[in-house]
Parts: structure tokens; C-alpha cells; sequence
């Protein structure tokens, strides 16, 4: 049997019932064993599921039906799993639509966590896409509105703070993609008071451990984690690669559960955020959030192991 697993090969034996979800209702039958493991929101105590699922390029698809039908089963298995994340952005042209027409047909649509941002400058301006994000996703109040990359967070953070007093909204959040960025998020962090801090980290960008993390435990802010893949780039340098003799036997049983799991084994991650548009990939991200999380031992061997190869 094969030890090594890329973003390409499907798990076929884990994923025959998944390619045939529809909207309806999944039968028992096709229900996951095991759901994946939740992590507490600080501020509230909310669990929330340690994977979701990211929206950039991926759901930008416009009205394209074998598309949608192919995203209608990532949200299917996303689900099974006990996945409930989704973390959108005007930024990402129709990607916000898309989830909308397709979460408002599912049975489970109320089991969601929606997430989106504002990206945009001026209190009118950003209350008017705010507006329009949630038409769009097809919520009266959503879960999380975040500060797409700092943009005018000045002005935003007011808006926001009222937007969660009148329950428009459940949390508000800041985020960004890029390390340097990391000291103004902690800045607002300690100044604003945010719910969620999200931000990327990965098995090789370690830089949010410097203190980041530690500011978003100290003030009780949930973390999402994005860029767990650096655009790819993770899986390009392992092709063609094995993965250890020990990885199996630590319940990693592909390259993306290798990098997956790594960044889950930091206890001070609230839940990761990778995009997908195919269902075999959503089922394979999934199990990253089931069985034995890494020890600081095995990190250290998955990170040593990484830059060998």
C-alpha cells in the first residue's frame, strides 16, 4: 500500500460516498465516523471546528453550474466532518455570491460559520459593503466581520464595535497575510480588543510564534490561520517526495496533513482556513483534524524532515 499521498491522487476508498453528495440530506451511511476535534473562541467559549474553509480563487466561479455543483460537495464534506467555517471576502470577486446561492440550499445552512470582511475606505463606504457582503451571503447577522488587511481600520473598528452591540454581528476581527504586518495586528490587538486575529503561519513561516500568538492568548483573541499551503508552494516542494516511515503511525497519511497538522499542533490555533475547490481535497483537510496532534518533538522532527528533502 502507498505511504505517500499528493493533492492530486484521491483517497479513493475515503471519498466514493463524497463524490455523490447533493444537497439533500447525507445518509447515515456516508456520515464521518468521527467529527474533527473544535477549539474554544476565548472571547465567548463558542467551540469552533480546527478546520474550515478558505474562499479565495476557489469560489470565484460566477454562474458556472459544474463548478458550483463540484463546490455544493466540498460544503457536503466539510460538513460530514463536522466542518462548519467559511471565510469569504469582497475581495474575492463572486466568491461571496457563490456562497450564498449555494449555503441557502443546503439542509445544514444554519450549522455555518460565515465569515467575510470589509475592504474599503470610509465609514459610508464600508458600511454599504458590509451591507452588500451580507445580501450577497444570504445572512441577516453574521458570525465574523473582519478588517480585510488593515484597510482604513480606524474608521472600521467603530463601526464594528456597533455592529456587534446591535447583534449584526456575532464577532469582529482584523487580519492580514504577510509577516510584516504581524506588529500592527498585535498593536490593534492590544489597543481595540478584537475577537479573532487571522493571519499566515505554516510548517516553514513560523514567524507568528515570535509573539504574535502569545498577544492573541494574552487578550483572549481567537486565531485563523491562513496561507497553511503558502500558496502552494509547500506541495511543489515535496512532489515526487515520500513522506517519513513515520508519519502514518501519527495519523498522517498525506503531504497536506503533513503541513495541516502541524499547524494545528499549536494549541494557540483556533482553526485553519485552507481553500479548496475539490472535494477529495476537502475530505483529505478534514482528516487532518482528527486523531493525534503532533508533540513538540514530533514538530521539531516534521520541521527538520521538511528542510531535508
Amino acid at each position: 500500500m502507498k505511504t505517500t499521498f499528493n493533492r492530486r491522487e484521491v483517497l479513493k476508498l475515503s471519498i466514493m460516498g463524497g463524490l455523490g453528495l447533493s444537497l439533500n440530506p447525507i445518509p447515515n451511511s456516508l456520515m464521518a465516523l468521527e467529527k474533527i476535534h473544535t477549539r474554544n473562541i476565548p472571547s465567548t467559549g463558542e467551540p469552533l471546528p480546527i478546520i474550515g474553509l478558505g474562499t479565495w480563487q476557489t469560489f470565484d466561479v460566477g454562474n458556472s453550474i459544474e463548478k458550483r455543483k463540484l463546490l455544493s460537495k466540498v460544503l457536503a464534506e466539510m460538513n460530514r466532518f463536522g466542518g462548519s467555517v467559511i471565510d469569504s471576502s469582497p475581495m474575492y470577486a463572486s466568491s461571496e455570491k457563490v456562497v450564498g446561492d449555494l449555503t441557502s440550499n443546503l439542509v445544514f445552512q444554519n450549522q455555518l460559520f460565515y465569515a467575510t470582511k470589509v475592504w474599503t475606505s470610509g465609514k459610508q463606504a464600508g458600511i454599504r459593503q458590509m451591507e452588500a457582503s451580507m445580501r450577497k451571503m444570504q445572512r441577516r447577522k453574521l458570525d465574523l466581520m473582519q478588517i480585510h488587511n488593515l484597510v482604513d481600520w480606524k474608521t472600521h473598528v467603530k463601526t464594528l464595535k456597533t455592529w456587534k452591540e446591535e447583534g449584526k454581528i456575532k464577532y469582529w476581527g482584523i487580519t492580514h497575510y504577510v509577516n510584516s504586518a504581524h506588529g500592527s495586528l498585535e498593536k490593534i490587538i492590544k489597543s481595540e480588543g478584537p475577537d479573532f486575529v487571522q493571519f499566515n503561519y505554516s510548517i516553514r513561516s513560523r514567524h507568528a510564534e515570535d509573539s504574535l500568538f502569545n498577544t492573541a492568548k494574552k487578550y483572549d483573541v481567537a486565531t485563523l490561520v491562513n496561507q497553511p499551503y503558502e500558496s502552494g508552494s509547500l506541495f511543489r516542494r515535496v512532489k515526487g517526495k515520500s513522506l517519513p516511515p513515520w508519519a502514518q503511525e501519527n495519523d498522517i497519511n498525506s503531504w497536506g496533513q503533513y503541513f495541516l497538522k502541524f499547524i494545528l499542533s499549536n494549541k494557540n490555533v483556533t482553526c485553519v482556513i485552507p481553500g479548496t475547490s475539490k472535494p477529495h481535497h476537502m475530505i483529505d483537510n478534514m482528516k487532518a483534524g482528527l486523531g493525534k496532534m503532533p508533540d513538540q518533538k514530533l514538530r521539531n522532527q516534521m520541521a527538520s524532515y521538511l528542510n531535508s528533502i
